[in-house]
């Protein structure tokens, strides 16, 4: 790996934190395991796959085809979203010495809330959301895409997601891989690799 490596960043659970844990089962007066169950099976992939619309995505929402308050859904997301504690210091500290960041995400349109609301691209290019790509973690080629798309093998990429499973697609493909549990256990991981 060069002394630069470009980083991949998860962004639900790893930069912003993920409405789906709280908000959005709290929204339905549901568990989180409870409002999995009543999903339909794969609209969300599809969603996040870039498949189908956010139109679509809502007719769909419940496998009993319930209706959902669409607006005030949206709503509770936009305002769920924010800043996990230590993540955007970290990222300036990150962008100011140089450091290429690309998020490398799994999610649908709402990444563009996401952008409204903390204006992350001020630190970090949505290069790779699976909406736009059509790919999502952990196929092999949401990582290999990517290096690609940069124009650097997989080994000089460093990914970063909260989900162990994810990380392990990476690192099966050549892309060393950290699993984030928290902004100071990444600062220590990185200064471990020489970093930054």
């Amino acid at each position: 790996m060069s002394e630069r490596p470009a980083l991949l960043l998860d962004v639900l659970g790893t930069l912003v934190h993920d409405p789906f844990d709280r908000e959005i089962p709290a929204f339905f007066g549901m568990s989180r395991d409870e409002l999995l169950r009543r999903q339909h099976p794969t609209v969300w992939v599809e969603f996040e796959h870039g498949a189908i619309d956010e139109e679509e995505y809502f007719r769909r929402y419940f496998a009993d085809g319930r209706p959902v308050d669409r607006d005030a859904l949206l709503a509770r997301v936009r305002g769920a979203y924010r800043w996990l504690d230590g993540m955007e210091e970290l990222l300036v500290e990150l962008r100011d010495r140089g450091f290429e960041l690309h998020a490398l995400s799994n999610y649908p349109v709402w990444y563009r809330m996401i952008e409204e609301r903390l204006a992350l691209s001020t630190y970090v290019e949505w290069s790779f959301v699976s909406c736009e790509t059509g790919v999502r973690k952990p196929s092999p080629e949401a990582y290999l895409g990517a290096a690609r798309a940069l124009g650097r093998p997989p080994g000089d990429c460093l990914f970063v997601d909260n989900t162990p499973s994810n990380c392990r697609a990476a690192e099966a493909v050549g892309m060393p891989a950290l699993e984030f549990v928290g902004a100071d256990a990444l600062r220590s991981a990185l200064a471990r690799r020489g970093l930054p």
